[in-house]
């Protein structure tokens, strides 16, 4: 039962993206809702500021559906969740806390999926996000510190992307299907080489997700990955072609997309933001302009922390998977 399939097909009727200056300035940069330039956000720290980002994308989300949901489920990266947490303060309603590393978004969506399509709730709100900085100090090391980034670390992504689903509502976009990830470690210990960490799971998740629906890659306009960055992308690619699956021409990384090679980002962007706000901008704009009919949007993270890291331990990855498509009644 690792992939759902839903009987009433909640409909994405809003969405919404908030994205900090470094992202504004990739490809991606017109696709977002709104662009912060400032990091901290108008806040005292970087940690308020990630707050302000999920507060942000959730009542932009909420106003672009036109209705008030019933519950949300958000999800970041920090110790606790804090972010989420701290910001379903201010929004004030029920909340469901969802931690999958940067899977998250995808998590996020999946379980707000199964509770709209259960008919537990009518409405529902998935969230996700992160901040550069807030990353940095808790799984790095704190700006000040000035340390040299290594050829194959990636970049967090500062921002937050809200989706909202709803079966009381009508559009012709829906969430059809999930696949629910697996933890899969192939004994990668070095912290800032987390694609190749996260690909065996992303293989996984993928090939079992082709097997349940009898589907293959060239069924779907595209297919995302979170943010394997430039080296998970190609170790991918290999694994799934092991398994028996060629991804070809429609296969992209929002970590690769969302920043452009001037930027200096290494192997690309990663975060629960980064699949997020691409979900949220390019994604679903594509699908309001008909250019999109059919995506397989997967998100991978890392399962690490810091104590893990310090105690020698491999990363396990995961990657949580959901279709997003055009449908009739």
């Amino acid at each position: 039962m690792s992939t759902i399939f839903f009987k009433h097909q909640p409909r994405i009727v809003g969405w919404y993206s908030v994205a900090g200056k470094k992202e504004s300035e990739g490809p991606l940069g017109n696709t977002f809702s709104r662009i912060v330039k400032d990091e901290y956000f108008g806040e005292k720290t970087h940690e308020g500021a990630e707050r302000k980002f999920f507060v942000t994308a959730i009542q932009g989300a909420i106003q672009a559906a036109g209705v008030q949901p019933d519950i949300v489920f958000a999800g970041d990266l920090l110790n606790q969740i804090v972010s989420s947490s701290f910001a379903m303060r201010e929004i004030g309603l029920p909340y469901v806390g969802v931690y999958g590393a940067c899977s998250t978004m995808a998590l996020s969506l999946l379980v707000a999926a199964t509770f709209v399509d259960a008919g537990v709730v009518k409405n529902a709100v998935a969230v996700a996000g992160s901040h550069f900085a807030t990353a940095e100090r808790q799984y790095r090391t704190p700006l000040e510190f000035g340390n040299q980034r290594p050829p194959t670390s990636q970049w967090t992504v500062t921002g937050a992307g809200a989706t909202f689903l709803s079966t009381s509502k009508k559009s012709r976009v829906a969430v059809t299907c999930g696949t629910i990830g697996r933890v899969v470690d192939y004994g990668v210990k070095d912290v800032n080489n987390m694609g190749a960490a996260m690909a065996p799971a992303a293989a996984d998740t993928l090939a079992r997700h082709f097997a349940n629906t009898q589907t293959k890659p060239s069924d779907y306009d595209a297919i995302f990955s979170g943010d394997l960055g430039q080296i998970g992308e190609e170790a991918l690619r290999d694994l799934l072609k092991d398994k028996g699956y060629d991804l070809g021409e429609n296969y992209y990384d929002c970590g690769k997309l969302i920043y452009a090679a001037r930027q200096k980002v290494d192997m690309g962007g990663s975060g629960c933001g980064c699949s997020a706000v691409t979900l949220n901008g390019f994604i679903l704009d594509k699908f309001q302009k008909g250019e999109y009919h059919k995506v397989l949007f997967m998100a991978t993270g890392a399962l690490l922390s810091p104590t893990t890291t310090f105690q020698g331990e491999s990363t396990p990855g995961i990657a949580n998977a959901v279709v997003i498509e055009e449908v009739t009644a």
